[in-house]
């Protein structure tokens, strides 16, 4: 029997057990969400500022601190067993006799918020949708009135964390669609809907700041051919991470001795950092700096940024930091873009502007990295004040570059680490 048909059928007091979970799990998500984000903002920032006064030799040890942290807990605490990101709730989804052990939460949430304050080269975004689905599974293992909504459940819970972390309920819910769930019913539309508006409640009263607090100024036709080139490239730089990150964590896997995983990769972090602090932590904090000082770098500058950053991040997940692609992706994208406006205004004579460009390859690198065109192109759109003034080349944009990736390179992280866990299970 199909969940439709089984909603179809629900009395109304099963009717409105559903929608008080949803609710239940968007105020949870929505509060697990901004406490991740705010104390690993406000911690990032406290550390790589005071080692920059200090010495910056400090940095190439601070990815050490994380990451070895996260190892005596895993090993101490949550008894060896291991993170996998986003593919653990693939399998959860796919298998109804496994669920997401209610340990994934704290887990999770203590080894992103680690891995991100000292310095490891990746973002939150993974860890928070890890446990906010892990909400949604608890939710559902609780009553019998949930027992046909198991992904619904689980997506509402992502679909509220992603919304709180970029300042995007449509962004959140998309997410949860193209990436989580894979399908929809009017299950999944009742419980994701309840679960971002419950974010979206959250974000009006907090009023965040948008991730880059620069305005866009309008977009000329003229610059479309030379996106849709970007939007080829963006791919191109998914499929170098992808790559990156698979044969990195195939390469660490294969090391014995924990020691030696853990601090070779980590100290390879840290003098990474030490040499080109742009790359601390999910480096966010560059982009306003790049974009806004971009005449004191050069365009090399910029394009070896832009293939350092997805090496930093595979390396950082190699060694045991938790995290996914989400903000490397965006950063290194961002870099790439500035770096392809320069080049075609210094060479071809052209006017591009670097903002545009900038968001543009943020948006193509995300979408190819995830299979998410639309979620990328809400999620980008809303890390600038006005950024819904390139929905269109942005749309665009996204949906080339998808398509390019997934003929040139048809899995991903998340696709690759499903089918070995469905070829071993």
């Amino acid at each position: 029997m199909s969940i439709d048909s089984v909603l179809s059928r629900m009395n109304k007091k099963d009717s409105f057990v559903l929608i008080i979970y949803a609710v239940t799990i968007g105020l949870f998500a929505s509060l697990l969400a901004i406490s991740l984000m705010g104390i690993t903002e406000y911690f990032e920032h406290q550390i790589f500022h005071s080692a920059k006064q200090y010495h910056p030799l400090v940095y190439i040890f601070l990815p050490t601190i994380g990451i070895t942290s996260i190892y005596y807990l895993r090993k101490y605490v949550f008894h060896n067993k291991k993170n996998k990101g986003i593919s653990e709730i693939y399998n959860t989804l796919d298998y109804p006799k496994d669920h997401l052990p209610l340990f994934k939460l704290p887990s999770h949430y203590i080894n992103g918020f680690l891995t991100v304050i000292f310095g490891g080269s990746t973002g939150i975004e993974v860890s928070t949708v890890v446990a906010t689905a892990t909400l949604g599974n608890t939710v559902y293992k609780k009553d019998f009135g949930a027992r046909a909504y198991k992904r619904e459940l689980v997506s509402a819970g992502v679909a509220a964390g992603i919304a709180i972390l970029f300042n995007s309920p449509i962004a959140g819910w998309l997410f949860a669609w193209e990436v989580i769930a894979k399908k929809m019913n009017r299950a999944f539309v009742l419980c994701c809907t309840i679960a971002t508006f419950v974010a979206w409640i959250f974000l009006q009263i907090l009023h965040p700041e948008p991730i880059l607090p620069i305005a866009v100024t309008g977009w000329n036709w003229y610059a479309i051919p030379f996106m849709i080139v970007l939007s080829l490239f963006g791919g191109s730089l998914s499929i170098y991470f992808t790559i990156l990150v698979l044969r990195i964590k195939g390469y660490f896997s294969g090391i014995n001795n924990n020691f030696i995983r853990v601090n070779l990769g980590a100290l390879a972090v840290g003098t990474m950092i030490c040499f080109f602090p742009f790359i601390y932590g999910d480096s966010y904090h560059a982009l306003e700096e790049m974009i806004g000082g971009y005449h004191n770098y050069s365009i090399l500058f910029l394009l070896f940024i832009a293939l350092l950053k997805p090496l930093a991040s595979s390396l950082t997940l190699g060694a045991g930091g938790d995290g996914g692609v989400f903000a490397p992706s965006i950063v290194a994208g961002a870099f790439l873009g500035v770096a392809f406006a320069l080049i075609c205004n210094v060479y071809l004579g052209t006017s591009l502007q670097l903002l545009n460009f900038a968001l543009i390859g943020a948006a193509t690198t995300l979408s190819a990295a995830i299979y998410a065109p639309f979620t990328s192109l809400f999620l980008i759109c809303n890390l600038v004040p006005n950024g819904y003034e390139l929905f269109f080349p942005l749309l665009i944009c996204c949906l080339i570059a998808n398509f390019f990736a997934k003929l040139i390179f048809p899995y991903n992280v998340y696709t690759y680490d499903l089918d070995k866990k469905v070829s071993n299970h």
